[in-house]
């Protein structure tokens, strides 16, 4: 189709364009002829006939209601008659793969100026090419062309296609031996290069989306589901299922918390009994709020054996039931009840040892104004705005400290270190205590439109909608911090005095 040709126009010639039947206005430099739109505004059209609105250059007023990226919506975009002679646009929304000039919207180590002795120039390199994916591939998926979040349906499978393309669903298990003779994000780093840094790159890069439940969707369920078979799971088990996992084609998740049970391993009533030749688990109970369980293939599963808490792989088939749970947040992210009855699994399912199941598990402001000032000038929002980056830079200090820290120990010591001493646990229960205090802010600043679902404050009302279910995943915030002393407590040298 032939490019639309754009006329130039000065201000005096837009201005006689001002009736019903023949209405134009400027924004950021762009002539729209809003005449055939005027019925369809949502607003009616008594706002675009106000006397400071047709005809006129309307930038301000836009922009103080709306997020740039309606103008880019083929249906707004082909509106556009010409541009101001002159005059050129200066607003802009993301710009595809470059890094934000925005104060404090990126990490201080990929901010001007600024140093870090964690990343190397491979990790910038790797996080450009990353970030430019991110924006081409995932980005549309999440809110624009399909807008998955939106309408509740899984992450298109082109998009699970061109990451295993990138062996990016790979990556994001971290370094280890599934790397093994795969080119990573095509060639940029070499299998036995990629650390925890490069998976937190990936992981930090993949939030931009701003799409909570399309975040879990993109296969959140197999960054905790799959470690267990790799780790833990026999080679024939992992030959079989793992390469169908890592390009793609097929889904995992981690079903373990339980209704009654919540996440308390312990506590689980879903059961495992061998069958009388010895030669199968029959599995029954059920399973809740499991990530991507809607779609999975598989279920890396915590049961209750005669012997404790044993995990087992169990593939979908006879007996297995999924049943999507409606949410706060995108059913995206493919959330479920899980019913086993009578589920027959082969005992070579079983990941690691019988009644080891415990060791399986735990080792794993400026547009908005007020009285008549922008809203920053307050003293108030520039104080909440203050928090908001003190909490960011705090958070992002410890988790790089954490990550430097796994980039030199081995998976025992990790497991000792971090998970063992609660270093982890105390992490994450602090991040989700700053993020529902971040997002308590931004809907404070925000206004009515914090916390209204499209528009200007859509991304806010996202995050403080969805931001609880991260205080709750993985283990609720106070009970990990509980764990934590106790934890430290139980470590106190016996001989140590005041």
């Amino acid at each position: 189709m032939a490019t639309k040709q754009l006329k130039e126009f000065t201000l005096e010639e837009v201005a006689q364009h001002n009736k019903p039947d023949d209405l134009w206005v400027v924004i950021d430099a762009k002539v729209y002829d809003v005449s055939r739109f005027k019925d369809l505004h949502p607003g009616g059209i008594s706002v675009l006939v106000q006397e400071d609105v047709a005809g006129q250059d309307v930038t301000s007023q836009f922009y103080g209601l709306h997020r740039h990226e309606v103008l880019e919506r083929p249906q707004y975009k082909r509106l556009q008659i010409g541009t101001i002679k002159g005059q050129k646009s200066v607003m802009f929304d993301r710009i595809v793969g470059e890094l934000s000039t925005v104060p404090y919207a990126e990490p201080t180590w990929l901010s001007s100026g600024y140093y870090s002795p964690y990343y190397s120039e491979n990790h910038r390199v790797f996080q450009k090419a990353v970030r430019r994916f991110v924006d081409e591939v995932i980005y549309p998926d999440a809110q624009i062309m399909e807008a998955r979040e939106e309408d509740g349906k899984r992450p298109s499978q082109p998009v699970f296609d061109k990451m295993a393309d990138m062996n990016l669903h790979a990556m994001r298990l971290g370094p280890g031996k599934h790397l093994k003779g795969r080119v990573l994000m095509g060639g940029i780093v070499k299998p036995e290069e990629f650390d925890y840094f490069h998976e937190l790159i990936i992981t930090q890069e993949l939030v931009r989306c701003g799409a909570r439940g399309y975040g879990d969707g993109l296969l959140g369920g197999k960054v905790i589901g799959l470690p267990p078979v790799l780790n833990f799971g026999s080679p024939e088990l992992q030959a079989r299922i793992v390469p169908d996992i890592l390009s793609g084609k097929k889904f995992i998740c981690l079903a373990i918390s339980e209704a009654a049970a919540g996440s308390d391993v312990m506590g689980l009533q879903t059961t495992a009994v061998l069958s009388e030749d010895g030669k199968e688990w029959i599995i029954n109970g059920t399973k809740k709020w499991i990530t991507n369980a809607t779609f999975a293939d598989y279920f890396t599963v915590g049961c209750k054996t005669e012997d404790g808490l044993t995990v087992i792989l169990v593939e979908r088939g006879p007996g297995v039931e999924t049943r999507q749970l409606k949410t706060s947040y995108s059913t995206t992210a493919g959330t479920a009840y899980i019913t086993f009855d009578n589920v027959r699994v082969p005992v070579g399912n079983t990941l690691g040892e019988v009644g080891g199941g415990i060791f399986v598990i735990l080792r794993w402001a400026t547009q908005r104004t007020a009285f008549g000032k922008p809203l920053i000038s307050q003293p108030v929002i520039r104080s909440k705005i203050a928090a908001m980056v003190e909490r960011a830079e705090s958070v992002q200090s410890w988790l790089e400290n954490i990550t430097y820290q796994m980039t030199h120990m081995t998976y025992k010591q990790q497991a000792q270190k971090l998970a063992g001493q609660v270093q982890i646990a105390f992490l994450k229960s602090y991040s989700t205590r700053c993020a529902q205090d971040t997002a308590r802010d931004a809907v404070q600043i925000f206004g009515g439109r914090g916390i209204t679902k499209t528009g200007m404050g859509k991304f806010v009302e996202h995050y403080y909608r969805t931001v609880t279910f991260d205080s709750l995943l993985g283990g609720a915030e106070d009970v990990l911090a509980d764990l934590g002393v106790r934890q430290a407590i139980r470590a106190m040298p016996k001989n140590a005095r005041l």
